[in-house]
């Protein structure tokens, strides 16, 4: 079975997938799993999806009642396939996609209004780049406070403890994958 939305307005509508076995999206039990955690938070909710590879996460956020959505990633490969898969859902009013290198800094965000209050961060798997991620997250200066971010990441990796602006809040492990769950404290 291929990648799908499992929710919302969009249940059940087919995703692109990229060929490349590096972007990995996140299976739709793992996504679902994430959705039932975060239930209250989507809706309305201004997200952004970074090292968003196909945008399931973002799409799935939208399709929940998300009011935007702002899609960052690198991959020439997952931004044409993140780009097909806003067109086939309709989605072009309220979501955006950026070209960016998350491991410089987060500046293509810094002007986004209003205030992110949702962030899905899918980073490939050990290449240190949690705590790079967030550092330029908390540098953008385009959360709000008492944001979530989610993290999906290997079991190898952790989260780092010397970034005082987000909070630890729940901790999630599901096969090799591990997902946590932070707030953002101003």
């Amino acid at each position: 079975m291929g990648l799908r939305i499992i929710s919302g307005a969009l249940k059940g509508k087919k995703l692109y997938s990229v060929r490349d076995q590096s972007i990995r999206p996140t299976a739709d039990r793992l996504r679902e799993s994430i959705f039932n955690i975060l239930s209250h938070r989507v809706l309305k909710a201004v997200v952004l999806d970074l090292f968003s590879g196909t945008g399931a996460m973002g799409i799935e956020a939208l399709s929940r009642g998300a009011e935007s959505a702002l899609f960052v990633d690198n991959r020439k490969d997952a931004l044409s396939v993140l780009k097909r898969n806003i067109e086939s859902c309709k989605l072009d009013q309220i979501a955006r996609v950026v070209k960016w290198d998350i491991r410089q800094n987060l500046n293509c965000i810094r002007s986004n209004t209003p205030n992110f209050d949702l962030v899905f961060i899918d980073p490939p798997y050990n290449k240190n780049l949690i705590k790079p991620s967030l550092f330029n997250l908390d540098q953008s200066n385009s959360l709000k406070d008492g944001a979530c971010i989610v993290i999906e990441h290997s079991l190898l990796e952790s989260i780092p403890t010397d970034l005082t602006a987000f909070d630890l809040t729940d901790q999630r492990k599901y096969g090799k994958t591990l997902v946590s769950f932070l707030n953002y404290l101003i």
